[in-house]
């Protein structure tokens, strides 16, 4: 299997080169480097990757040219994941790179690139296809009591397994997390998928209905 494919977007070449290494010492090429938004379009357009990640504050405004750039990259090239990077959470951000699919979609805290396990489960999961929220926007997101609130009706342990879940962890991940076998942890996704009247389609698409019905709970 030929390894991920990654573009890499940040205007600090130190952190920029730091990040690449990580990456490449984890087997994931980087293709392209790019030190403002609109030459990390030209890569991604370029080079087709499997994932970018992008810092959110980049030139040319130094604002949140990099989230801009997510949000267009995943209009243009709907295949490539975009693992979003934030000096802090801003929870506008979050919900403007998600919009109605979470899918191939990654928001994570800056200071998680520190975490290089966590880190790099994190890119393939959004490289394949899947979410993975940082833990803090996920507590948060949790911590909000909203009128009929859909997520009222899970249990303590099925609000952790869903957290998890949007964190980006298998169901294996997650046994492993909560130190329970798998099948208490498939129990409680059923239960979960279950509550949130989501049908009986693909697991790993009830999987993104679950983290979009968490996202719109908040």
């Amino acid at each position: 299997m030929p390894p991920l494919r990654a573009v890499i977007a940040d205007d600090e070449l130190l952190l920029r080169a730091g990040v690449a290494r990580l990456l490449e010492d984890a087997g994931i090429e980087v293709v392209g480097q790019a030190g403002d938004a609109p030459d990390l379009l030209r890569k991604v357009g370029a080079h087709k990757p499997d994932v970018a990640v992008i810092d959110i504050r980049m030139p040319p405004d130094l604002t949140d040219d990099g989230l801009r750039a997510a949000i267009e990259i995943r209009r243009r090239q709907p295949d490539v994941g975009v693992v979003v990077l934030s000096q802090h959470l801003v929870e506008r951000f979050v919900a403007e790179l998600v919009g109605d699919d979470p899918s191939g979609v990654g928001y994570l805290l800056k200071h998680r690139v520190a975490d290089l396990g966590y880190f790099i489960e994190a890119v393939r999961t959004v490289a394949a296809g899947g979410t993975a929220l940082d833990p803090e926007v996920v507590a948060r997101m949790l911590g909000r009591r909203r009128r009929e609130n859909p997520l009222d009706a899970l249990t303590p342990r099925e609000r952790e397994v869903l957290a998890l879940m949007a964190e980006g962890l298998s169901n294996q991940g997650i046994a492993d997390r909560l130190t329970v076998g798998p099948p208490a942890v498939e129990k409680h996704v059923t239960s979960i998928f279950n509550k949130l009247d989501l049908g009986h389609d693909r697991s790993e698409s009830r999987r993104v209905l679950a983290v979009l019905a968490l996202l719109r709970a908040s």
